[in-house]
């Protein structure tokens, strides 16, 4: 009789004797309304009239039910009337009442506490994971990964990664690293190993590129699409422009500017290391690789040129792919590079003993970059991210003239233009003129790596958005001044040039491009003024007719149109250039003077 009636419809009631008893199996018992009416009638029989009245928690969160919020591990911010953290996470709950008494931040405790969070969110994230993917599955404990960027979906909006710092915490000295070498070394996947080490990019997006990749059988290129973010950068998997993104370590912050190793584009790289303090020069130890990198017309040679000429005064050399099979960690290929290398970066003008630093790592795999690596115990210096905290700090003048050289313009609710601050400080509403052409213009917000501030110091990489100049008035490099210090311009001076690597004799009259910090402009040597002696610096007292490879000459130029520049003497950073020809770096040169106009 039990078994029948319990297939019946849901409208039956079941006999007295079944109520009281657990029905035998869950067919049975159809709705359990039975045992919740008993319950009812006991909890109304037994009321508590002397309660104390109900007051409502008007700082409560507001309940969200379950099939509106996105996942586990998203905080309800958006419908919450205060900032809390729901965390579903077995072990640790974040409430109301610890947000509420936690001391309040300061700059330096950032760090700390960030870890902390991220530590819980470290259970939430293996819960989350599809396929139950934990931090088992290779890679860095959970906790180096934290959910810092919104980019989990593509429609989501990123938030600001920077937790704006208090205005009497000191400030964090902004260091940019431009990454160069030939193509296909690894900079874009060391790049993107470092924001990952660093938690600027989550582990989510990572295995996100990682499925994307797989579909199109480039496994390994997942890691640099953190940086190699537009579609023709991924299908080839080369860099076209000079990719951004920052790190913070304890004491400093970080741009790393990701060059492309591409010979057609050399003029981009030129822009990017023009902006950079610090060149990481990345070489594959591979068999092969680094000698086709390193050989004529490799891009290791140029590179690290260019980044001499562009003023960057520290190079570290990445010996990258050391987990290749070829190589295995081995220590004679890693000295038999640096053997190659070091002739040749002396000759560019490094000093081996204090401007370079070698080191071996792997980007793929992210050994010797945060942590030292394991298969390679003999080296025993600093890992990458370590020794870059570990620097000195750079001399800067925060008092000296404005100047700042534009790389980029764009529109965007007004004019916008990207630069890095060379020296002098800019602050909000200011008035300042765009030279060449004199436009006085006014900031009216200004961004330091997307973070907003009220004023900036030398070396920050900055957007400004300015007021009373149109887009197209505006091409790269301009320089922004103070009104009372203008920079000077003009179209004639004379340079004391090197010539690097030219095939045949170079004449008056010889045209080619010049690149002096931003700007690229079509220039001619108009006179060659004399030869320089290399060992001794004397001048020939008669004019050459011609110069060729590897001699030094002072020669007048003069470009095509108007450009900004300084003497080398006055301002390093804008009087020194290189010149291209044919897609190739033939000299490098300094300004010595300018010259008037002779109307």
């Amino acid at each position: 009789r039990l078994f029948n009636s319990g297939k019946r419809g849901k409208g039956h009631t079941l006999g007295r004797e079944t109520r009281d008893t657990a029905p035998d199996s869950w067919e049975q018992e159809d709705d359990g309304e039975a045992p919740v009416d008993v319950q009812l009638q006991d909890a109304f029989t037994g009321l508590n009239v002397n309660a104390k009245p109900f007051i409502p928690n008007v700082n409560a969160a507001e309940f969200v039910p379950g099939y509106l919020q996105k996942g586990p591990t998203e905080s309800i911010t958006s419908t919450c009337k205060f900032p809390v953290t729901f965390t579903f996470c077995p072990l640790l709950t974040l409430t109301s009442v610890d947000y509420l008494t936690a001391p309040p931040m300061e700059n330096g405790d950032t760090e700390l506490s960030a870890e902390d969070n991220w530590e819980r969110k470290g259970c939430e994230v293996s819960e989350a994971e599809p396929g139950g993917g934990t931090a088992g599955d290779g890679g860095p404990a959970e906790e180096d990964s934290p959910q810092e960027e919104g980019t989990e979906e593509d429609e989501e909006v990123p938030t600001p990664k920077m937790v704006p710092a208090k205005p009497d915490a000191p400030k964090k000295e902004h260091v940019n690293v431009v990454f160069i070498g030939h193509v296909d070394a690894g900079k874009s996947t060391i790049g993107g190993q470092i924001m990952y080490l660093t938690g600027m990019v989550d582990k989510r997006t990572l295995e996100k590129y990682e499925r994307e990749a797989k579909e199109k059988n480039r496994e390994t290129w997942y890691l640099s699409w953190a940086l190699d973010t537009n579609q023709e950068e991924r299908d080839k998997g080369k860099t076209v422009e000079v990719g951004r993104a920052y790190f913070e370590t304890e004491k400093k912050h970080f741009t790393i500017l990701d060059a492309p190793g591409h010979k057609s584009f050399v003029p981009n790289m030129i822009g990017g290391a023009s902006q950079a303090d610090l060149a990481v020069l990345v070489i594959s130890a591979r068999k092969g690789e680094f000698e086709t990198g390193f050989e004529k017309g490799g891009q290791t040679r140029e590179h690290a040129m260019l980044a001499k000429t562009a003023g960057v005064k520290h190079l570290i050399v990445l010996v990258n792919k050391m987990d290749d099979p070829t190589v295995n960690w081995s220590l004679e290929r890693y000295e038999e590079c640096k053997e190659k290398l070091v002739p040749f970066l002396k000759k560019v003008g490094f000093n081996p003993r204090k401007d370079i630093h070698f080191m071996p790592c792997s980007g793929l795999t992210g050994a010797n970059l945060k942590e030292p690596a394991e298969h390679c115990s003999w080296y025993t210096g600093l890992p990458f991210i370590p020794h870059l905290d570990s620097l000195p700090n750079f001399t800067r003048s925060s008092d000296g003239p404005v100047r700042l050289p534009i790389v980029d313009k764009y529109k965007d609710m007004g004019t916008v233009v990207l630069g890095k601050l060379e020296s002098g400080s800019i602050s909000k509403a200011q008035q300042l003129v765009m030279m060449p052409n004199r436009h006085t213009v006014e900031v009216l917000s200004l961004l330091s790596d997307d973070v907003e501030t009220d004023d900036a110091g030398p070396g920050e990489n900055l957007k400004l958005r300015l007021k009373g100049i149109e887009e197209e008035e505006i091409l790269p490099g301009f320089i922004l001044c103070t009104p009372e210090s203008l920079c000077h311009s003009g179209r004639t001076f004379d340079a004391q040039i090197v010539i690097i690597e030219h095939k045949s004799i170079i004449c008056p009259g010889y045209n080619a491009v010049l690149h002096i910090h931003t700007c690229i402009e079509e220039v001619q040597i108009t006179a060659l003024i004399c030869l320089v002696d290399k060992k001794t610096g004397e001048k020939s007292k008669t004019r050459p007719r011609f110069v060729k490879q590897d001699q030094v000459c002072i020669a007048r130029l003069r470009t095509a149109g108007t450009i900004c520049l300084e003497t080398f003497k006055d301002f390093p950073q804008m009087g020194r250039f290189t010149l291209r020809d044919e897609g190739k770096t033939i000299a490098i040169g300094k300004v010595l003077k300018l010259v008037a106009e002779k109307d």
